[in-house]
C-alpha cells in the first residue's frame, strides 16, 4: 500500500473531476477563500496566519467535497 503525502492528495482532489463533481475549480477556490476568511475572522484577523488559515480551509473543503461524493 502506498502512502501519499498531503500535498499529493490535494493535487489529486483538484485534478479529479469525480471529487469536484458539479463544482468547478473556481467554485472550490471560492469556497476555500470564504472558509479561510471566517477562520481569520474568528481569530480576530491576527496577522501571520493566512497560510495556516488557507491550508486548514482547503483540507476542510476537500473533505467536504469527498464526503459529498460518498453520500450521493
Amino acid at each position: 500500500m502506498s502512502h501519499k503525502s498531503a500535498s499529493q492528495k490535494r493535487i489529486n482532489a483538484v485534478s479529479r473531476p469525480d471529487i469536484l463533481g458539479k463544482y468547478s475549480r473556481a467554485n472550490r477556490e471560492e469556497m476555500i477563500a470564504v472558509a479561510a476568511y471566517f477562520r481569520a475572522k474568528n481569530r480576530g484577523f491576527e496577522s501571520g496566519h493566512s497560510m495556516d488559515d488557507w491550508l486548514a480551509a482547503e483540507a476542510e473543503i476537500d473533505a467536504m467535497l469527498r464526503n459529498r461524493e460518498h453520500i450521493h
